[in-house]
């Protein structure tokens, strides 16, 4: 799959390696490829974060995708299961971090693994979606596009900050590829 990558979604996957690593994650998430295309500048994906808005407010996205993460990385719809049934996310976070530190809920916390760091099933997805998207659109190659839309179209933390900050599918579809699609 790889070889149908251009160089610019090359560039995100090395750069959600890079992310990864400074930051010492044990494995490479779907965040971190956003946080690499946030990151990219003069690409289809910066065009499209751009129209939207979204490269003005990096700072809102990254407390967005840290406050996922103090939630344990629930998204919007675990955290809405889990109030249908009585269950207040927020306050059992605030009751986990009076007792143990801010942050104690986060995400990850496994001590790095020697070697490679691996990318997680959600991130190895993600990419699977990008060529399904590109093949959709009849495109023959992925590009940082394709990972953008597989990363809005996915469930989950990074397309619920991202729709957040109006960067559902269909906004970034037609930032990127006009009115179309």
């Amino acid at each position: 799959m790889f070889e149908r990558f251009t160089k610019g979604a090359r560039a995100v996957v090395t750069g959600a390696v890079a992310q990864a690593e400074r930051t010492a994650s044990p494995e490479i998430t779907e965040e971190h490829m956003l946080l690499a295309l946030l990151d990219s500048e003069g690409t289809r994906a910066a065009f499209a974060f751009t129209s939207l808005g979204i490269l003005d407010r990096r700072d809102s996205v990254e407390a967005g995708l840290a406050d996922a993460r103090r939630r344990g990385g629930m998204s919007h719809a675990d955290t809405a299961a889990l109030a249908e049934i009585g269950i207040d996310v927020a306050r059992i976070v605030s009751k986990v971090e009076d007792a143990h530190g801010e942050g104690a809920m986060g995400a990850g916390g496994k001590p790095p693994k020697r070697g490679r760091t691996r990318f997680t099933p959600a991130a190895k997805k993600t990419l699977e979606q990008s060529l399904r998207v590109a093949v959709g659109r009849g495109d023959r190659q992925i590009t940082d596009g394709h990972i953008l839309l597989a990363l809005t179209a996915r469930p989950g933390v990074v397309s619920d900050v991202l729709a957040d900050h109006g960067g559902t599918y269909g906004a970034v579809e037609r930032a990127l590829f006009g009115e179309r699609g």
